[in-house]
């Protein structure tokens, strides 16, 4: 059943699942702004616990010892509001749906736990007549999420195009104004904690795909899952690769696109050149932008903070206020429809330019005999650019070896495919090919 309004002199228990980065993070504002929140909501915020694997690791002065337990799935049962910020997906899916059964609504960051369990999350919120809000799990502090719940609900949203992963932007963004080679950057940017001791989610585009999948959901009304987000990621991206993109006045981005088009619903990760007038080129560092198209709206455009404990800890709040102002005023917020059940494209329904890079021997006939593979295919050649590379070598080859770059006009990506990998086991091409979109 749905909240009904209660003495607004009674506190709104919150319960705190996670005490790391994000979770101290969530902790401090909800204390120290305690009194200004209560303000905005009309009843005050009381932190009832904080559940963590280790209480004796937790040494921050604004939460009480006393709050810290081991003891999660209790206190799921013990508060009105349940933020959940352990991550992972099992036991974070088991604790966010024992709150629900316990009438409590949830507020999470939880990115893959969305992805891949979020439509029914949203159906046992709906029936126990609880809210479930997660803006944070989506480009940190930008508010994304609510204007694709709810500010855009009266338009069709026809695309969503951002950068929504601060690492892969911060390495890349290095590559290109430092000339970086990519593990020197990656390793920068663990330095400089921007990435994690084990980068592989956000370097190989799974967590941006688990954005995609819950921006695809929102915007198109239709269940669209991590399995369903086709994935690239950036780890084969050179330094070659940059300062070809830099002399044609574009840069290499990893992009989350998401399509409603005619051959069903297009969610994808990968990385692409973007010509630098692009709003989305000068999204530098670690800084997260989406760009939205809806029929009515048009362009629209949101941009900020992606990541970060405090940035982070700004959306759960948020949702956390706006659950509170639910809870004093006896209702719920709108549920999440998930009606439209739309195909989703295969992979060939997208047609692209390309820009393929490959290591060849540098001798007569090359070009030829690729050129030959791809016309097999009926792919179109748009340019082509060749560059001596004497410092690279092969074993077993004594001559040069060039680098050989193809640019193509539109195509579906199988067949590009297919002509790629044929090349690629010809005796004259050396190593893996270079694949990138080419945005106008």
């Amino acid at each position: 059943m749905a909240h009904t309004a209660e003495n607004t002199a009674n506190p709104i228990r919150v319960a705190l699942l996670g005490a790391g980065t994000v979770g101290s993070a969530t902790a401090r504002l909800i204390v120290e702004q305690n009194e200004e929140l209560a303000q905005r909501i009309g009843r005050p915020l009381e932190l009832v616990g904080v559940a963590c694997l280790d209480p004796d690791e937790v040494n921050v002065p604004w939460i009480d010892k006393s709050l810290l337990t081991t003891d999660t799935a209790d206190l799921c049962t013990k508060a009105d509001i349940v933020i959940e910020l352990i991550g992972g997906i099992n036991a974070a899916r088991t604790f966010v749906m024992k709150a629900i059964e316990s009438g409590a609504s949830v507020v999470t960051a939880n990115k893959a736990l969305i992805a891949k369990y979020g439509p029914e999350i949203y159906a046992a919120a709906e029936a126990k007549g609880v809210d479930f809000y997660f803006e944070a799990a989506v480009a940190g502090a930008i508010p994304i999420v609510r204007p694709l719940r709810e500010s855009m609900v009266g338009d069709k949203i026809t695309s969503i195009m951002g950068i929504v992963n601060g690492t892969t932007n911060y390495i890349l963004d290095e590559m290109t104004t430092k000339g970086l080679d990519f593990d020197v950057a990656l390793k920068d940017a663990q330095a400089k904690g921007y990435a994690e001791a084990d980068p592989t989610g956000d370097i190989e585009g799974e967590d941006a795909a688990n954005k995609a999948a819950i921006m695809a959901s929102l915007a198109f009304h239709t269940d669209v899952r991590i399995d369903d987000v086709n994935v690239e990621g950036i780890t084969k991206i050179t330094a070659d690769d940059i300062a070809a993109a830099t002399a044609e006045n574009k840069v290499i981005k990893l992009l989350a696109v998401c399509e409603n088009t005619e051959a069903g619903i297009s969610a994808r990760v990968y990385p692409a050149l973007i010509p630098n007038e692009h709003p989305l080129a000068s999204v530098r560092g670690s800084f997260n932008a989406v760009f939205v198209k809806a029929e009515a709206a048009d362009d629209l455009m949101f941009y900020g903070r992606g990541a970060g404990g405090d940035p982070t800890a700004s959306a759960v709040v948020g949702d956390v206020v706006t659950e509170a102002r639910h809870i004093t005023h006896g209702c719920t917020g709108p549920v999440i429809p998930m009606y439209a059940d739309l195909p989703k494209a295969p992979l060939n329904a997208s047609r692209s330019a390309f820009a393929v890079r490959f290591v060849i021997h540098d001798k007569p006939g090359t070009l030829a005999a690729i050129a030959e593979e791809f016309a097999k295919r009926g792919l179109s050649i748009n340019g082509v650019n060749q560059d001596l590379k004497p410092t690279l070598h092969e074993p077993g080859y004594s001559g040069e070896l060039q680098q050989l770059r193809l640019v193509t006009h539109l195509c579906d990506e199988v067949t590009l495919r297919e002509a790629v990998d044929a090349v690629t086991e010809l005796d004259f091409v050396s190593g893996e090919a270079t694949i990138l979109r080419v945005m106008d």
